[in-house]
């Protein structure tokens, strides 16, 4: 089950916390924005119900399973970074580099640096590899450049690209989705009202997940069991619009920056996946008043306890103008005891009859203790344990809050004009070079 702690709030300076009263107080609200929300026709939250499209990556799962060394996924943003949660998150952290490992390999080309592009070869078969490439629109520029370069490099093999590739992307438009037609390459559809940093629990995240043996069903309950208490009009049920007023009313604080802050080395990746969620939802120029506004919380991404070592400094002694979230794990289901090697001094008696478990919950405690002391908002999640269904529950949770803070700051919390815009200038200056 997942825990919000708040206390740490409510104990700290008036000027930089907030009183448990001041957070229900909003309560009234969760009605109206709720109906907002449901006018956006936003299917984040509506696609967890989709059985079909389940039993069809279960389906194609055991077509091709067996039959590849390597898995590439092709992806970039919003299609790539719920993926690689997933995989750090739910697999080994050194699955790829396991012995007599049954599951394929697992590689995301997030990027389009020549040399991921060039230094990937050397680790994969062509003939024993799935591409995955996965764009909304069919035409993002980076992926499609990934999709040309692979696909290029397979012809020339003469390998069959139906075999090799296979395409997440819009149902009915874009070049991929033509291409996937006329070539009968595999496809599954991302839902036109689904954005891409909200589509963790469609094809887009869930095909690769289930081809690395993780549970997509245990994930999607996680998803439908938070995504009730975002329905619910209870503020004490409703855990995400709790979330949102907490982030909102320390950013009318001034607490403008939010630092997600993970203790578990399998997590680190969500915080990476948060930050776009975050960044690019609430980073707006106008309201939907068409009023210039310039809103925005900044997200950080820190990993306990290493970056204790890292930025606790600022944090605690710099300026006070952030609200931390840490993630706790109550069990990481490893028993990992740490030996005294040395007990006749007295320097490590602290070592004594510890665990590494128990040691990273306590530096946990002492970091969020020394904020609260600093008067630093902060507040902890805590799950039973890293496993499908408390991710999917994890993020379900952040985009239910990124939904209310959007209704909160009065813009659209599903649009992204200021990406398109690069988006734009990038293919503008590409046709004036060449």
């Amino acid at each position: 089950m997942l825990k919000l702690h708040t206390n740490n709030l409510h104990t700290i300076s008036p000027d930089h916390g907030i009183s448990k009263e001041k957070i229900s107080a909003g309560s009234d609200v969760i009605s109206p924005y709720l109906k907002k929300i449901h006018t956006r026709n936003q299917g984040f939250y509506t696609v967890i119900d989709d059985n079909i499209l389940i039993e069809d990556i279960q389906t194609y799962t055991k077509k091709v399973q067996g039959k590849y060394t390597n898995i590439v996924v092709l992806a970039i943003g919003g299609s790539s970074l719920g993926t690689i949660c997933l995989q750090q998150s739910l697999t080994h952290l050194f699955q790829n580099e396991l012995p007599n490992q049954t599951m394929p390999k697992f590689h995301v080309l997030d990027n389009i640096d020549p040399v991921l592009m060039t230094e990937i070869q050397d680790i994969i078969e062509l003939p024993k590899t799935l591409f995955i490439v996965v764009t909304k629109s069919g035409g993002t520029p980076e992926t499609l450049s990934e999709y040309f370069y692979f696909r290029s490099l397979t012809d020339a093999a003469k390998l069959a690209a139906k075999e090799h590739f296979v395409f997440i992307t819009d149902p009915e438009k874009g070049l991929l989705r033509k291409i996937a037609t006329e070539q009968l390459i595999p496809a599954f559809a991302v839902p036109p009202t689904v954005g891409g940093r909200f589509s963790v629990q469609t094809a887009v995240s869930l095909l690769p997940a289930a081809l690395i043996g993780i549970d997509i069903k245990e994930l999607i309950k996680g998803c439908q069991s938070m995504r009730d208490k975002f329905l619910s009009e209870s503020y004490e049920e409703n855990l995400p619009f709790q979330m949102a007023t907490m982030q909102y009313a320390l950013n009318q604080k001034g607490k403008i920056m939010n630092v997600l802050m993970p203790y578990a080395q399998k997590l680190v990746r969500f915080a990476d996946w948060y930050r776009q969620l975050l960044a690019e939802s609430i980073g707006k120029e106008q309201n939907e008043a068409g009023q210039t506004v310039n809103v925005g919380i900044t997200p950080i991404n820190a990993l306990g306890a290493t970056d204790q070592h890292s930025q606790s400094q600022l944090y605690n002694e710099g300026p006070n103008d952030k609200f931390f979230i840490f993630i706790k794990v109550h069990n990481f289901g490893v028993n990992a005891p740490i030996p005294n090697l040395h007990p006749e001094e007295e320097s490590v008696n602290f070592i004594k009859n510890t665990s590494f478990e128990e040691l990273i919950n306590i530096e946990l405690q002492a970091t969020a203790d020394s904020y609260t002391k600093n008067n630093r908002p902060n507040i902890t999640i805590e799950i039973d344990t890293v496993d499908a269904y408390h991710l999917g529950q994890l993020f379900m949770l952040f985009e239910g809050a990124t939904a209310f803070l959007g209704e909160y700051f009065g813009i659209n919390a599903f649009n992204q004009p200021g990406v398109e815009l690069a988006k734009i200038n990038t293919k503008k200056l590409l046709l004036q070079v060449h």
